[in-house]
């Protein structure tokens, strides 16, 4: 029972990914190197501590996001905004306070400077906002009456949850205590942060700006209250403690949540794409490695590179990269092993037949049997060292392929040229050589000897088939982005069992009289270069159109296809 037959009678066919392995479907995750397996086994979120570009990745994206709210909390718009405004509201409440001085001292009548039972009767009405303290001074400086506002209300909940704030406050009390000379502050007096404006509100309302006991922001203005035009007294104001302090605490409370919901958002896509790049990577990574450390303890398996061509992306190329590459490894080892076996197989056939004829001539009494054995040695000693030089070129041919730089060059010139020197070759034969190229050129890019050693081979062959009184042909067409370029012969055509076999390295179908003269690497060597051009090449019989397919053919056909 073959496998895929086992398969169906249990119910479970083979799927389009599993590959077959002698009689058995193997699914591909049943390639992968078992220690390989067992890493991905292991693996998950929290190993991603152990990969670098895991690491930088959620580090970029962290500090990114810092920067960001750092930015925002430094340069606080917020704070600024609130400060004018609070500025801008004292100094109309100062002005208020003072125009209702003002007026209750208008009605006290007189010209002498207010006193403090004036003041007193003036602010009784005065609604003063809460935790403001307002104070009235004379036109000497002395303090005639002094008034606080209402306690300012205790803060609602959402604005007393500031848990953020206050925490990274008390850390950075703590780290600063450290650095501080641990002297106490002095204590605060309002009226202190008033006086020195008392003198400089002559004339106009002025602005200061201090910190209360709690190390919160507190405003003061100073205003003037007139009397027919002269400042007789002063009238000075102080916010309450912290107003503004609050607001913004509350604010960047706001703030620093949203950065922490965004922070673990971040935090968790950053892992989801660490691991989505990490985690292919090291698996790629490690295949690599495990293939390094197989070639040193030269072990029999094989490197098996992760299949991840199915992901749209740079590491799915990088995937299917690898696997090529050591797709292509493998293959060119296989060659080159089939091409070593392949050399000491050929090699043995001229090697016997010079054992044989050695130790024949020993043996041998007549001149003309040893004449025979010498002819023999002879022959075999030409063809071997044919067959080492083609071998050799054959070897050599991968690495100047890649070596030699391409160039654009003529291709009807270079086959004109070809046909005029071999002309006098099939000449010589009695072959007609006929030639039909094109009048424009066609210009390709490629390695220009290297391709006229393909055409030389192919013309060269034609001949040595051909017998007196045949003829070779050699045309040329463009054919929208190829050229084609045939040589026609009318010989005795290609044996239908060969078609499929010429161009493999040493196979030879020759004339009986042509034996032992070629080592059947030409038509390889040619398969080798017109591939490494991106080309085709094919052979075939002609044969007259609707012509039976077992009847004789009317000659040989090699068709070369280069892109333009």
């Amino acid at each position: 029972m073959t496998a895929q037959a086992r398969l169906q009678s249990e119910g479970r066919p083979p799927s389009s990914g599993d590959l077959l392995l002698g009689d058995d479907w193997v699914a591909p995750d049943h390639l992968v190197d078992p220690a390989l397996r067992e890493g991905r086994g292991r693996r998950g979120i929290l190993s991603l501590n152990r990969s670098p570009i895991a690491r930088k990745i959620i580090l970029f994206n962290m500090l990114a996001l810092v920067v960001l709210v750092a930015g925002v909390l430094f340069l606080n718009p917020f704070r600024d905004s609130l400060v004018i405004q609070r500025e801008q509201g004292l100094v109309t409440e100062a002005m208020l306070t003072a125009n209702l001085v003002e007026a209750g001292l208008a009605q006290t009548g007189g010209a002498a400077a207010p006193l403090a039972a004036d003041v007193d009767r003036a602010l009784q009405g005065a609604a003063i906002g809460p935790g403001v303290e307002v104070f009235v001074y004379d036109a000497a400086g002395a303090l005639l009456g002094r008034h606080t506002g209402e306690p300012r209300a205790a803060p609602s909940g959402a604005e007393r949850s500031t848990l953020i704030v206050d925490g990274l406050n008390f850390v950075w009390d703590r780290v600063s205590g450290l650095f501080s000379s641990g002297a106490t502050d002095t204590p605060f007096d309002a009226e202190a942060l008033v006086r020195p404006l008392i003198d400089k509100a002559a004339g106009q309302t002025v602005v200061n700006t201090g910190r209360g006991p709690s190390g919160g922001a507190v405003f003061a203005v100073a205003t003037p209250v007139l009397r027919s035009g002269q400042p007789v007294a002063t009238v000075a104001l102080t916010s309450a403690e912290g107003e503004i302090d609050r607001l913004v605490r509350f604010e960047r409370e706001q703030v620093l949540q949203m950065f922490v919901v965004a922070l673990m958002v971040s935090l968790g896509l950053s892992l989801v794409l660490a691991s989505t790049i990490a985690n292919p990577l090291s698996d790629l990574a490690a295949a690599a490695e495990l293939g390094r450390d197989r070639d040193r303890r030269t072990g029999p398996a094989r490197v098996r590179i992760p299949d991840l061509a199915a992901r749209p992306d740079e590491i799915g190329r990088l995937s299917v990269a690898m696997r090529g590459m050591v797709a292509a490894l493998y293959d060119r080892i296989d060659a080159n092993e089939q091409f070593a076996a392949d050399v000491a197989h050929e090699i043995k056939n001229p090697l016997a037949s010079l054992r044989s004829a050695v130790g024949t001539l020993r043996v041998a009494k007549r001149d003309d049997q040893k004449e025979k054995l010498l002819e023999v040695i002879e022959h075999d000693v030409r063809r071997l060292d044919r067959l080492v030089s083609d071998i050799s070129n054959a070897s050599r041919l991968d690495s100047e392929l890649v070596k030699e730089e391409e160039e654009e060059f003529n291709l009807v010139k270079t086959l004109t040229n070809l046909s005029e020197y071999l002309a006098q070759q099939a000449e010589t034969k009695g072959v007609e050589f006929i030639t039909d190229f094109p009048a424009d050129p066609i210009l390709i890019h490629g390695l220009e000897a290297r391709l006229a050693q393909v055409f030389v081979n192919l013309i060269t062959n034609a001949i040595s088939f051909c017998e007196e009184g045949d003829a070779v042909r050699v045309w040329a067409r463009r054919r929208a982005n190829r050229v084609l370029v045939v040589v026609e012969d009318t010989g005795p055509g290609i044996p239908e069992q060969a078609l499929t076999k010429v161009f493999k390295r040493f196979y030879s179908e020759r004339p009986q009289g042509q034996f032992g003269q070629h080592s059947g690497l030409g038509l390889a060597i040619s398969k080798q270069i017109v591939e490494a051009h991106g080309g085709v090449i094919w052979a075939e019989n002609i044969r007259p159109t609707n012509a039976d397919a077992a009847s004789d053919p009317l000659g040989a056909r090699f068709v070369v296809g280069l892109p333009v």
